[in-house]
């Protein structure tokens, strides 16, 4: 394994320095230029870019793959630079004598010792300072631009940045992992990232749902399996808007978190749930460019995004009493526009219906609600939750509790841990039915139920 990564990184490393030489070679031509040298090249498009093998590394594959052309490579590598090689772009630090300051036109700005590029580097590298040859540059940075829609390129975010062009830009750490070891590494929750990665080690065929409920699920599955396949039909996505909007609601400890993991496990979808706290940023326009690097990311990775307690940015709308209100409002127009045109499945989770928009419900393809389960659901779910090694009494009558007590799957599960916890702190083969009957009680104080 060790020797098989190692071998990865070498060849990964083979092409990347290539890739940085050409990289070298095109800012010393463009400066020869800007600054009168008379190099010998008059245009960077005479510079020989490296050859791409379609099989080779991950970084040759990844340009392959997104039909990389010149302009997207430079920006890509040009991203890369202050990672691999910092020292390459230190002619950026040349200053302009007339006005004691750095050239402007060279964009970029400062991280600790470092350079770091910024679109409008990106620009001068590509086109100098002829307007004619910077407007193209222009569609780089358009939202369904192959490189832009991978995620591997982002934006460092900050109140005091407004576009592209003045954005120090960096690869993310997902696409680092995987341009240098040929893995990928999950994205990791934080101000850069609001969403965390949804996992379980439970199976599709332990989901217990009622059957009308199952049947809106299977309907989710079947599109997440089969939609490619809609999309070929001719005219289909004329009519049709991309992507596949849910709402999951019903009480908590229903099994909305359980089910939209599963979807993902059972489709080959990483589930992503969106922090929604982190989303609202205390600073007007970034909740935008949060929700932006989370909807590129998904877009490119085909993951399913879960919006969890929806009712916190999906209710109904406020009036507007004051400026925040209308920030608000405008936040919530936005992301309600990211959901439309996301051609990826996105579920939403409430506790209850009605305090989600009527207007956005509209938008949905289909409601699953969870209730809480009936006799026979509770029965099963009782009967899955306690651990091979670790069973009930025989003599408990497993059928007459789920009768008697109304309980979420939710509850049970925390029932039974308590129970197993009982057990086998007092070293017990089995579990006996007063540490049910003391389980049952402790969830139902919780709901406020007095004994």
């Amino acid at each position: 394994m060790a020797a098989r990564l190692k071998n990865k990184t070498i060849n990964n490393a083979a092409f990347l320095v290539k890739e940085l030489n050409w990289l070298q070679q095109v800012i010393d031509l463009r400066l020869g230029l800007y600054f009168g040298n008379n190099p010998s090249l008059q245009s960077i498009t005479d510079l020989v870019l490296p050859e791409v093998n379609a099989t080779g590394s991950a970084y040759e594959k990844f340009i392959s793959e997104n039909k990389l052309g010149m302009p997207e490579r430079l920006l890509l590598i040009l991203a890369f630079a202050p990672c691999l090689k910092p020292e390459l772009l230190d002619g950026f630090y040349t200053r302009n004598t007339t006005y004691d300051k750095r050239f402007t036109e060279f964009g970029g700005s400062f991280s600790g010792n470092g350079f770091v590029p910024t679109g409008q580097t990106v620009f001068f590298l590509l086109a100098g300072t002829k307007l004619e040859d910077r407007l193209p540059c222009f569609s780089l940075f358009n939202a369904d631009s192959s490189l832009i829609r991978s995620g591997a390129v982002m934006r460092s975010a900050g109140p005091e940045h407004d576009s592209w062009m003045d954005m120090p830009l960096r690869i993310t750490d997902d696409f680092i992992s995987y341009f240098v070891s040929g893995t990928w590494q999950q994205p990791v929750l934080g101000d850069q990232f609001p969403a965390k990665l949804l996992t379980t080690g439970m199976e599709w065929a332990d989901l217990i749902l009622s059957a009308v409920t199952a049947e809106v699920i299977e309907e989710i599955r079947d599109w997440a399996e089969h939609s490619e396949k809609l999309s070929e039909l001719q005219g289909f996505e004329k009519r049709v808007k991309p992507g596949y909007k849910t709402l999951f609601y019903g009480p908590p400890g229903t099994g909305k978190t359980l089910t939209a993991t599963l979807l993902g496990k059972v489709t080959g979808h990483d589930v992503y749930r969106i922090d929604l706290s982190m989303i609202v940023s205390r600073y007007i326009g970034e909740t935008e460019k949060n929700l932006a690097r989370v909807f590129e990311r998904a877009q490119s990775k085909s993951w399913i995004l879960f919006f969890d307690e929806a009712d916190a940015l999906f209710a109904k709308r406020t009036e507007v009493d004051s400026s925040n209100d209308r920030y608000a409002n405008q936040e919530v127009a936005y992301l309600l526009q990211r959901i439309e045109d996301h051609p990826g499945i996105v579920i939403l989770a409430s506790n209850l219906k009605d305090n989600i928009d009527q207007a956005f419900l509209r938008r949905f393809q289909s409601l699953a609600y969870f209730p809480i389960p009936g006799p026979e659901e509770r029965y099963r779910i009782w009967k899955n939750a306690f651990p091979e090694q670790l069973q009930p009494e025989k003599e408990i009558d497993l059928y007459s509790i789920a009768e008697k007590h109304q309980l979420t799957g939710g509850a049970i599960v925390n029932i039974v841990r308590y129970c197993c916890l009982k057990a086998v702190k007092n070293q017990l083969q089995q579990v006996p039915v007063k540490f049910i009957e003391a389980g049952i009680k402790r969830e139902q104080q919780k709901e406020g139920i007095i004994f």
